[in-house]
């Protein structure tokens, strides 16, 4: 006997009620597992290692070589006065919350790097998203007024105090003209391990006065930190390494392969949504 068309109705809406159900265990288990990470990077020892986490995803490695035709120039990285890292999770239905975490570190005189200072952002918007998704973000910082931006404390608001523009990526030349007369900063993006070039436009970055209290063990403002008058943790010495090992990359017979975003502007995201948008 043929399957009536009631019954086929049913059996769909069971099938969707079922597949509605694993997306959003899927969801919450994945909202779960990065807010965990996300959490543990609230202290500077743990910023410090979220950091270096994320600069290794961003930056060549000298055991690859190839690596660097993917990766934050060389070139890029060894004129930049400062590097902001931090980790953005946004998350909800309907209505969204973002929320991010990081820190920034300045050159110092003698081409060494300084302490790091910890930073926050966030926000919330109304759409039509669902889930979780979780973006890692590096600026480098490519002029000293840009560092000043994060010395003075309070906020720093990307276009506004500062502006902001895609960085280059790969080897060559053409990466080499790029930084003729470059924006104060570069961003770059990820997410899901791959270059996102989302924009960061309006967004507001605060210094966490309290982290860098706690740690420092008094309330060392922001550019005390930043131009050398606190040492170097030693928590962070890995981020430090995989900085300077990225710096002394040998590029030697790699291919001049680079990607230039054409007049500095970030490539959109898929839909034309981006992260951060001051509007969203």
């Amino acid at each position: 006997m043929s399957e009536s068309l009631l019954d086929r109705f049913r059996k769909g809406a069971e099938k969707a009620a079922a597949q509605a159900t694993a997306f959003a265990h899927t969801s919450a288990n994945k909202l779960a597992s990065e807010s965990k990470g996300f959490a543990q990077g609230f202290s500077l020892p743990g910023e410090a290692e979220k950091a270096a986490n994320i600069l290794e995803s961003f930056l060549a490695n000298p055991d690859d070589p190839q690596s660097a035709l993917n990766a934050v120039p060389k070139a890029v990285l060894q004129r930049a006065r400062g590097l902001a890292v931090f980790q953005v999770i946004k998350a909800g239905f309907i209505f969204s919350g973002k929320a991010g975490s990081g820190l920034v570190i300045a050159r110092l005189p003698d081409g060494s790097w300084s302490a790091p200072s910890c930073i926050a952002t966030g926000g919330i918007g109304w759409g039509l998203q669902a889930g979780a998704d979780v973006t890692d973000f590096v600026i480098v910082l490519n002029s000293e007024d840009a560092v000043r931006a994060f010395s003075i404390g309070g906020n720093v608001t990307i276009g506004g105090n500062v502006s902001a523009s895609a960085g280059p990526i790969g080897t060559g030349g053409s990466v080499l003209a790029s930084l003729a007369h470059p924006a104060p900063m570069f961003s770059y993006s990820k997410s899901k391990g791959l270059f996102a070039g989302l924009s960061l436009e309006g967004t507001v970055l605060i210094e966490r006065k309290d982290a860098n209290r706690d740690f420092y063990g008094s309330p060392v403002p922001a550019k005390d930190i930043l131009t050398g008058r606190v040492p170097p943790p030693e928590v962070a010495s890995r981020m430090y390494e995989i900085i300077e090992a990225a710096e002394g990359l040998d590029e030697t017979g790699l291919p001049a392969e680079a990607y230039i975003p054409e007049g500095g502007a970030a490539p959109a995201a898929p839909g034309g949504q981006t992260v951060f948008d001051a509007g969203h």
